[in-house]
This record gives C-alpha cells, sequence and structure tokens, in this order.
C-alpha cells in the first residue's frame, strides 16, 4: 500500500467528504455549509474512523481566509472603505463591548474569573471572515453600500483583535501582578506603530509597486506567470504583514487586494483567484467541524444553548440596534445583524490564546467550539429569513430598473462603448459627446466610474473583459469599441470577446510597443494606435509645414 502524508490525507478526505456531504445538504435544500461542518466533525478526532490531522486543516483554512480577504479587497476602494467608517468603527466598537459584557455575565454565573470572562466575552465578539464574506457574496452583496458596512465592520472587529492578542499577556500579567501598567501601554503603542506603519507601507509604497509589478507580467501575455503574480501577491503580502507588522494574515491581504483594486486588472485577478478561494474556503468550515465535540452538548446543554443565544441573538440585536441609531434603514440593520450573527477564526485564537496563558478555563474552550459550529450552521438560515424583507424591496426596485433598462435600450442604437474613463478615455468621451455621439462607458474602477457618472454620462460599471459587461453595454446595437485602458493584455481579452459577440463592430485600441500593436490585430483590433508613433507622426508633420524662421 502506498504511502501517503499527513497533508494529502487531510485535504483528500476534507474535500471529498466535504463534497460528499455538501451534495446531500444541496439535496435536502440545506445551505452546503452544513454538509461541510458536518463532514469535519466526521473526519474529526471526536468520531470514529479516518482522523484527518487538525493543525494541518487549521492552516489550510488560513489560506483560504488570505484568499478570500483578498478577493473583498479587489472589489475595495479606499474611498469604499472610508464611506462607512461613520458607522463601521463606533458600530464595531459598541458591539465588541456589548457581547464581551454578555459573555462577562455568563462567565460570572458559570463561576470563572473576571479575566476569563473578558477573554470569554471577546472570543464571542468577533465574526468569522469566511462566514460573512460567503453569506454577502452569495446574495451579490459585497459591493453594496449596505455589504460595504458589514465588511468594514469586520476590519475594524479584525484590527481590535489583532490589539486583543498582543495585550491579553500582559493583561494577564498585571492580573498576577507579575508586570505594571507602564508595560502595558508600551505594548499598546508598539502595536499601534506596527499597524500604523504596515498600512502607511501598503498606501504609500505598496500602491506603486504591486500594479506596477502586475501591470509588467499581464504584458508578457503569460497566463500562468499571471496567476502565480496574483497567488505571490496575496499570500505574499499577508505573510510578509504578519511576520513584521504582527498584522493577521486576513489584514494584510485585504489591503493587497484593495491596493490591485485600483487597477484595471483587478477583475481578473479576481477571476484567478476565485477556484482556490472556493476550495480553501471550504477546508476553512471542516476544519471547524473538526474541532467540535458532540459530548460537549450533552454534557453541558445550559451553558451552550445560552452561548449560542449571546451570539445569535445578543450580538445581532446589538447590531441591528446600533445601525438604526445610526440612520440607516431597516434593511441594512438587518444585513449587518445577519452577518455578524456567527464566530470563527479568531475567536479560535483568543481562546487558544486564553487557554495558553492561563486566563481561559477549557470548559470555555469548549463552548466556544459549540457556539461556533452552532452559530454558522445557524447563519444561512438567518440570512434566508432577511432574504424575506430583501425580496420584497428588490421587486419594487427591480421594476424601476427594467424601466430605465428599456428607456437606455431604446436611446442605444448604434452607439459608441469606451472601455475606460481614464486620462485617455475621459479626452476620448468629451470629444464624442462634442459631436453628439451617444456613448456608453465602461469602468471598473469606483472613482473614474463617479467621474463618468458626474458628467452625465451613461456607464456600466464592471469589467470589459467580461462578455456580460459587454452585453450590459448593448455591444450587439454598437458601432464602434474603443478601448482606452493601457492593459495590453487586458485590450486583446476585450477585444476578442467584442469581435465574438458583434463581428461587424469597429474596435479601436492603443498600445505600448509593437507587439502590443501585433497582438491586437491579431484578435480583432481594426485600428491599434501606438503613442510614439502618433507623437512622432505630428512632430514630423508639424516640421515639414511649419515656416521657416526669419
Amino acid at each position: 500500500m502506498p504511502h501517503h502524508t499527513p497533508l494529502i490525507g487531510t485535504i483528500v478526505a476534507g474535500l471529498v467528504m466535504a463534497f460528499i456531504m455538501g451534495a446531500i445538504a444541496q439535496r435536502m435544500r440545506v445551505s452546503p455549509v452544513a454538509g461541510y461542518l458536518l463532514a469535519g466533525v466526521i473526519v474529526g478526532p471526536y468520531t470514529p474512523g479516518f482522523v484527518a490531522d487538525a493543525a494541518l486543516a487549521n492552516e489550510l483554512a488560513e489560506l483560504g481566509v488570505i484568499l478570500l480577504m483578498f478577493g473583498v479587497g479587489l472589489h475595495f476602494s479606499l474611498r469604499d472603505l472610508l464611506s462607512v467608517k461613520n458607522i463601521a468603527v463606533p458600530g464595531a466598537m459598541l458591539q465588541i463591548a456589548v457581547a464581551t459584557v454578555l459573555g462577562l455575565a455568563l462567565a460570572l454565573y458559570l463561576g470563572w474569573s473576571v479575566g476569563a470572562g473578558l477573554v470569554f466575552g471577546l472570543a464571542l465578539s468577533v465574526a468569522s471572515t469566511v462566514v460573512l464574506l460567503r453569506a454577502l457574496q452569495a446574495r451579490n452583496l459585497v459591493e453594496t453600500q449596505r455589504g460595504r458596512i458589514a465588511v468594514g465592520w469586520l476590519i475594524v472587529e479584525d484590527l481590535a483583535m489583532v490589539l486583543a492578542l498582543v495585550l491579553l499577556p500582559a493583561l494577564a500579567g498585571i492580573s498576577r501582578g507579575q508586570a505594571d501598567l507602564n508595560a502595558l501601554i508600551q505594548v499598546l503603542g508598539i502595536t499601534l506603530l506596527k499597524v500604523g506603519g504596515f498600512i502607511a507601507l501598503m498606501l504609500i509604497v505598496g500602491r506603486r509597486i504591486i500594479p506596477g509589478a502586475l501591470h509588467w507580467v499581464a504584458h508578457t501575455g503569460s497566463r500562468e506567470l499571471f496567476r502565480l503574480a496574483v497567488l505571490s501577491i496575496a499570500l505574499g503580502v499577508a505573510f510578509g504583514a504578519a511576520i513584521v507588522f504582527d498584522v493577521s494574515f486576513a489584514l494584510g491581504a485585504f489591503f493587497a487586494g484593495m491596493i490591485l483594486g485600483e487597477t484595471q486588472l483587478s477583475r481578473r485577478a479576481a477571476e484567478e483567484t476565485l477556484p482556490l478561494r472556493d476550495a480553501f474556503a471550504v477546508l476553512f468550515f471542516v476544519s471547524v467541524g473538526m474541532l467540535f465535540d458532540p459530548h460537549v452538548v450533552v454534557e453541558q446543554p445550559g451553558p451552550v444553548a445560552a452561548t449560542v443565544l449571546i451570539i445569535v441573538v445578543g450580538k445581532s440585536l446589538a447590531a441591528y440596534g446600533i445601525v438604526r441609531a445610526f440612520g440607516h434603514d431597516n434593511t441594512t440593520a438587518l444585513i449587518v445583524a445577519a452577518s455578524l450573527a456567527q464566530i470563527g477564526e479568531f475567536s479560535f485564537i483568543l481562546a487558544g490564546l486564553g487557554m495558553n496563558i492561563g486566563l481561559l478555563p477549557e470548559a470555555a474552550h469548549d463552548l466556544i467550539l459549540a457556539g461556533a459550529i452552532f452559530s454558522v450552521l445557524a447563519n444561512p438560515f438567518i440570512f434566508t429569513a432577511v432574504a424575506g424583507r430583501l425580496n420584497a424591496v428588490r421587486k419594487v426596485a427591480d421594476a424601476a430598473a427594467a424601466e430605465r433598462e428599456a428607456m437606455r435600450q431604446r436611446e442605444r442604437r448604434e452607439h459608441v462603448i469606451l472601455i475606460g474613463h481614464g486620462r485617455v478615455g475621459r479626452l476620448i468621451a468629451e470629444g464624442a459627446g462634442n459631436r453628439g455621439r451617444a456613448l456608453v462607458v465602461i469602468e471598473e474602477q469606483a472613482d473614474f466610474a463617479r467621474d463618468a457618472q458626474d458628467a452625465g454620462r451613461d456607464v456600466v460599471i464592471g469589467n470589459g473583459s467580461s462578455p456580460h459587461v459587454l452585453e450590459e453595454a448593448g455591444i450587439h446595437d454598437a458601432s464602434k469599441l474603443i478601448i482606452a485602458i493601457p492593459a495590453g493584455f487586458e485590450s486583446g481579452a476585450i477585444a476578442e470577446h467584442a469581435r465574438r459577440l458583434n463581428p461587424d463592430i469597429m474596435i479601436f485600441a492603443h498600445a505600448h510597443s509593437d507587439d502590443e500593436v501585433i497582438y491586437l490585430k491579431k484578435v480583432g483590433a481594426n485600428h491599434v494606435i501606438m503613442g510614439e508613433k502618433e507623437i512622432a507622426r505630428t512632430i514630423l508633420a508639424l516640421a515639414a509645414t511649419a515656416p521657416q524662421p526669419g
């Protein structure tokens, strides 16, 4: 019999069992997440049969968290993050405080110390990155204002937990008389400097290096190298942030994605990482299931029920009340409340640290794991209940949107589609407007899309390399397609899709090298303008016609 390593055994057992249980859950019209969690229980140490390596499963799950947060960062801009700071920062801090107080109250009732209660409450206060994002993505909410609030809230929670993980040992030392307040202040100051240093480095240096490196790779035309570059950026920045700045993997990956999200290649980067994100996200749920001991439910039914109620009801009500108090509508409050009604990876890390430093009893660790698995199981059903409210709101919005779309389609006949509203695209749009041509702009970057909308242009937000986006812009009825983005690799993909969807369309593009000119014409562009040649041609024309001095 051939020998297999624990890594191979864990991946194979986890994915195969997750597929089987997920398929059964889907067949029973239950969220596949329930199947993934049950798969983890089956291959875990508390049930008979094959036992996967829990430590390896947790490390593989961390990869899923990194890739998932990187993908979310790709759809976020700094402006998006700052736009929700007024609700996300105070909201997250208030909700953490409420959950911590509830957890402390339960801990004191169970006879634990105040220190144990505080760690227990903190562990119940922070939502799982994977669960929250999967729930939002399944309902196309990530890029909405409500989704941005939930994600911004999550980022603040992650930052708070980074501080908590650093400060807990110092707090434990103070409680035992082995450290003083000055030591705590010093640790806090160093942590804030590290986090601030990382954010500053990403916003100042990362903004220059990361997009430039990926654009260079894109220009090589190698899809394999491009995919490798995206994964290297996501994993490398996350790992470097954790090692150098003591920032969580998730936060490092999010900022890497956010920096890369400001480029034209963000949609392609998201597509290239999607299969790995899905696979490792499944392993995350399997790893959670592996930690769960079913005996806890039988031995401590009351504390388990109380823990689950704090997570699912207490946290949700707190989040709902906070969002409503800040003036947001009922639907937004319901979505944020449903998103946060669960716990996950940071809770396990906090519980493990609490046990290692002697603050948290083993019973608390078991309750946190039970609370995690039951809240994760319940979360899809909570979102289903919220979905009823969403559907009613959407029906009204969809009717109005359908009428607007019908009017827009009537206005679009033989129109021009412009890809990109950056420096070149803005000038083209102004020229087309002056000539009275009907124009539809496709723009992925939020800032440029807003500029185009502010200028009164018809804008489709998305990546032009997607056939669905081209169809939304009316590619079948368009007479001309102008590609005004600087990425030759992506321009070629756009031209290829456009030519297939509308064989008669006239395609214009611009390039930076002779190789790009050849490539773009090969994939369907009718006219390719290279900046250097046009400048040289104009200068020569001016020089030939300019009168001699004197």
